[in-house]
């Protein structure tokens, strides 16, 4: 079941906030909304209230005419969509049905997204240096079924050794202590455990060619990292490509590395793009469907993926491995 695109919901600044008369809501009750609003919504609280208010649109209701339905005014529910607030269960439910959403897997994903305290191993670093999208990040890698990457500079966070992840984070943040730096790592290092759990997502990584050339680390570090790549494509669930030079101007219309991190029901799917000053996370369908295509594309300019089972003559000069095995030898 697909619904009509709407526009992300941003944060709206408290002077901005929608009137209380003829919301059916009393002041004191808006004030109690008020006053336990989040300062920080998390991706998953946010892309709840974006549901949501697809969801609306899409039932062609005003937000008095669906508030009504579950006893909540404007205001009220315009914090919900906007991840601001929690929403109990059977007024959730009761929003669901006034927009006439008869999908019961969705109705149950968005109950579940509702009632998650989103608590994980990333807790213990809520008071630490990493922001808050770097705990969004590892939950919504946590909720993922399958993670589709492409990575043009730098080797997919997921691949790198910790020595290749230091390199890049004291390079990024010169200015960071040597403690800050550990805490970079070791959190990395434990969302690198998801491909080696019980339960791991399938994982697709299309690594542009320019990417084993960076010599940002040295020759010894760059070995190891690639020998590591070689070493996770062993995984049956991890499947390594790598997008060679001579496949000339990829088919990805999109400057910046992206991973497209694929629910078990499509329409919570997220992209998760790097960009250093816009939200990172992206949901509505049409972006969805533009990532999901610029993958598949980038796949099928890629070389064929690593392949350790295939005999030894067909590695050099035919696939990925063979690249890879030639610039080990240049190392």
């Amino acid at each position: 079941m697909r619904f009509p695109v709407c526009n992300q919901i941003g944060l709206i600044a408290p002077n901005e906030w929608p009137p209380l008369a003829g919301t059916g809501q009393t002041a004191h009750d808006h004030k109690e909304v008020v006053m336990g609003l989040r300062a920080n919504p998390t991706q998953r609280q946010r892309r709840l209230g974006v549901e949501l208010r697809r969801l609306r649109d899409a039932s062609g209701l005003s937000a008095a005419e669906a508030g009504a339905f579950a006893g909540l005014g404007s205001p009220h529910l315009g914090h919900i969509e906007a991840g601001r607030t929690a929403i109990p269960e059977v007024k959730l439910r009761a929003l669901l049905a006034a927009y006439g959403c008869q999908n019961n897997t969705l109705v149950d994903a968005l109950v579940a997204m509702s009632e998650s305290t989103g608590k994980g191993w990333w807790s213990a670093h809520r008071k630490s240096p990493l922001d808050q999208s770097a705990r969004d990040l590892a939950e919504l890698e946590s909720a993922a079924v399958t993670h589709r990457s492409f990575q043009w500079i730098y080797i997919p966070g997921l691949l790198q050794t910790p020595d290749y992840m230091r390199a890049l984070f004291e390079g990024a943040e010169p200015e960071a202590s040597s403690s800050t730096i550990d805490t970079y790592v070791e959190f990395r290092r434990q969302r690198q455990l998801i491909l080696t759990g019980d339960a791991p997502p399938a994982f697709h990584a299309v690594i542009h060619e320019a990417a084993l050339h960076m010599q940002f680390v040295g020759a010894n570090v760059m070995r190891r990292q690639m020998e590591h790549l070689v070493k996770m494509a062993r995984l049956p669930h991890v499947r390594i490509q790598v997008l060679p030079f001579r496949a000339g101007a990829y088919p990805a219309r999109f400057g910046a590395p992206f991973v497209v991190y694929e629910h078990a029901l499509p329409d919570l799917s997220t992209v998760y793009v790097e960009h250093p000053i816009a939200s990172p996370f992206i949901s509505d369908q049409a972006h969805l469907e533009q990532f999901t295509d610029a993958i598949a594309k980038l796949s099928a300019a890629a070389l064929p993926p690593i392949d350790l089972d295939i005999e030894p003559e067909f590695h050099i000069g035919k696939g990925s491995l063979g690249l890879i095995q030639h610039l080990l030898y240049t190392l």
